[in-house]
């Protein structure tokens, strides 16, 4: 059982950090952001909350310069300011950002925050675990090589997150008339908007999918929901 011990504390470590990380996060949220007001978005919302059988889509608007959209633990599903200007200033259709809130939906309804604390304290457990091993035959750097490992096993699932996040936009978005265009073309603007630098970095070791694997993927699934 004792050699068991780190195992156990690094799950339980996983767990703690992952709750501890989601409060401190959700008091930040309530703290910066309010509740979206745009009257264009509102109705896509609605269109969306209608498609869905639900009475109403909730946005909040996190006031941070980032590009970016959040599902928050909690379920509450966000886009920061730096997104909203960007639509304010036309670089962003209200359908692309439309398509933004129904990825984010993707990540709630399909509960992938609450994948993420599994994934969080197995790959904890995993880490120890490899780190033990390795070190007996590699002193010093067997840990680097589990560390490594680790976040690249990180990296992948995250991807497989996003990757089941895009399909059901998809889907929601056929279904509430908007199509899956404005994916599309968001995902090909994303780098310019968000100052990224993916296109030189290994796909393998990237949190999300590149662009152009993103809309493959769409495009499949529009093809095979076409038939």
């Amino acid at each position: 059982m004792l050699k068991f011990g780190p195992i156990l504390l690094a799950i339980l470590y996983g767990v703690v950090m992952f709750r501890w990380s989601s409060w401190r996060l959700a008091k930040e949220l309530d703290r910066k952001s309010t509740e979206l007001a745009d009257p264009v978005l509102r109705v896509l919302c609605q269109q969306m909350a209608d498609a869905l059988d639900i009475p109403k889509i909730k946005v909040h608007i996190y006031e941070i310069e980032p590009v970016n959209g959040l599902a928050a633990p909690d379920g509450r599903i966000f886009i920061t300011r730096g997104f909203f200007e960007r639509y304010k200033a036309g670089k962003v259709s209200s359908e692309e950002m439309a398509s933004v809130i129904a990825h984010e939906l993707g990540h709630v309804a399909l509960g992938h925050s609450r994948r993420r604390m599994i994934d969080f304290s197995g790959q904890n457990a995993l880490r120890t675990a490899m780190a033990m091993v390795f070190n007996r035959f590699l002193p010093g750097i067997g840990v680097w090589i589990a560390n490594l490992l680790t976040t690249l096993l990180a990296a992948r699932l995250s991807r497989k997150d996003e990757f089941e996040a895009d399909a059901y936009a998809s889907a929601l978005l056929v279904k509430a008339g908007i199509g899956v265009a404005p994916q599309i073309s968001l995902f090909r603007k994303l780098e310019t908007l968000t100052g990224a630098r993916g296109a030189a970095t290994p796909a393998w070791i990237l949190s999300h999918p590149k662009s152009e694997q993103r809309i493959a993927a769409i495009e499949a699934n529009r093809a095979k929901w076409l038939g």
